[in-house]
């Protein structure tokens, strides 16, 4: 006969860990692009929680390389020096001086910020800019017009983060390229994140939101889609069900499955622990988008 009322809270612990086993085993020695931003830069103990999550990740295999934004911390540094900011359609207009104060915010402060918490909490992680080791090679974006420094990336020298994931460190990259004329690009993060996880073939490629996810009904935060086929995921695209922010993040996902990547997820950053919840649990938190739907069994 098996007892359990003595222990039902450490039991219900162990659960969690059995479940998540097939998981762990499935993804040990894969690679997981997560790209770290918008609300959950803002909020210390969110950041915290995510960044033990990338470290619990790290030490049961999976191998986690950070790509993060800035917006925020950007937007105050320019107000506090009296500089207007300019966006077309999500692009920031970057001429020459707003670049200056964009690399200097993404690769002197956040990167930093991001690279001392994972460090403080056990992993061991690397702070890049994509200017190091000519790791993010751009072209001027003119998809909008020309908005200066704006960049779209044509290259990862993606050996520098293997060498990294291989020696058991967590790159963390911040989205400042460089071009071909040696200028200095600002990279759309959500953007770089993609092209990242195509260069890799990362099995996993997570957006963190301030959304729950892909929602059945806009006014129902409980309406999450939990999976989509790719094909599933661009019939969305081109509805009117997709709006707003949506749209680009979407986009974003459906180009890094067609260019390789296994699995996109769309997650919301502010639930604790969401990385884990997504990745190593059967129903996860937000929606995960493959070339087919998997099911338990294959994950």
């Amino acid at each position: 006969m098996i007892k359990t009322e003595k222990f039902s809270d450490e039991i219900s612990k162990a659960e969690v860990l059995i479940e998540a086993l097939p998981y762990i085993k499935k993804f040990a020695g894969s690679i997981a692009v997560i790209k770290f931003g918008g609300n959950a830069m803002k909020d210390p103990q969110i950041k915290s929680m995510i960044a033990k999550d990338i470290v619990l990740m790290k030490y049961v295999g999976l191998n986690p390389v950070i790509v993060h934004g800035g917006g925020p911390d950007i937007n105050k540094m320019l107000a506090s020096l009296n500089i207007e900011t300019k966006f077309v359609n999500g692009l920031r207009v970057t001429d020459e001086k707003v670049m200056e104060i964009v690399e200097m915010v993404l690769v002197g402060k956040v990167n930093k910020e991001i690279t001392s918490l994972i460090n403080k909490i056990g992993g061991k992680a690397v702070g890049l800019s994509g200017k190091d080791a000519n790791l993010l090679l751009a072209e001027k974006d003119l998809s909008q017009g020309d908005l200066g420094y704006v960049g779209k990336l044509i290259n990862v020298n993606k050996e520098v983060i293997l060498n990294l994931t291989e020696k058991d460190y967590i790159p963390v990259i911040a989205p400042c390229a460089i071009g071909k004329d040696w200028k200095t690009y600002n990279v759309n993060a959500d953007m770089a994140a993609g092209k990242i996880a195509s260069s890799l073939k990362a099995d996993k490629f997570v957006l963190l939101t301030d959304v729950e996810g892909i929602l059945k009904n806009k006014e129902d935060e409980e309406s999450v889609i939990s999976r989509l086929s790719y094909r599933e995921a661009k019939d969305l695209l081109n509805s009117e069900f997709i709006t707003g922010g949506m749209i680009p993040k979407l986009k974003c996902c459906i180009q890094a499955l067609e260019d390789g990547v296994k699995r996109a997820h769309i997650i919301d950053g502010r639930i604790p622990h969401a990385l884990l919840l997504e990745i190593y649990t059967d129903k996860g938190v937000g929606t995960m988008i493959a070339k087919e739907v998997y099911d338990n069994d294959n994950l």
